[in-house]
């Protein structure tokens, strides 16, 4: 049976590899969305924080003299690159995008969660405080999108109608 540690290094290595994973579909987003300004605003600023918070997390498995996972961020990188991908077919991918995104948000959010719950029991105030740091930063990105998916949706349903007007992106 693997200690309350142990788990705790994992949940560490995890969260490293998933916030190398968000770093990457952010960047890819960012970097297609053209006609949607106030989006790629807020996802270029929640790309500073994820960068911020992979820093966060280096420093807690530091802690423990451990590294992240280069196999769980290798991993990651690639599930990344195979949804940027798969959403530059679509032809909502706007969209498609803002709706992955916000189920990101939603699965960083738990995973914090159980992350911060499994540092108290391990007795690791340092990566509570860590914790406590981020999921702020992931709870207001997930609401951000959630309150301006409508918005978003009726500019890309009034760009998609328009002739010669790109609405994809």
């Amino acid at each position: 049976m693997a200690e309350h540690r142990d788990n705790l290094i994992d949940w560490l290595r995890d969260a490293h590899a998933m916030e190398q994973q968000a770093e990457q579909m952010l960047k890819a987003q960012a970097g297609r969305i053209e006609h949607y300004p106030q989006l790629k605003a807020r996802i270029e600023q929640h790309l500073d924080e994820t960068l911020g918070q992979q820093k966060l997390i280096e420093s807690c498995l530091a802690r423990y003299d451990t590294k992240p996972s280069v196999t769980k961020d290798a991993l990651g990188k690639v599930m990344a690159f195979g949804q940027a991908l798969g959403g530059s077919v679509n032809s909502d991918e706007v969209i498609k995008g803002a709706i992955a995104g916000y189920v990101f948000e939603n699965l960083e959010i738990a995973t914090y969660t159980t992350l911060r719950a499994a540092a108290l029991a391990e007795g690791d105030s340092e990566t509570v405080r860590v914790v406590d740091e981020i999921l702020p930063q992931e709870r207001a990105m997930a609401e951000w999108l959630l309150h301006h998916l409508p918005d978003l949706t009726d500019d890309f349903l009034a760009r998609d109608a328009t002739p010669d007007v790109e609405a994809k992106r």
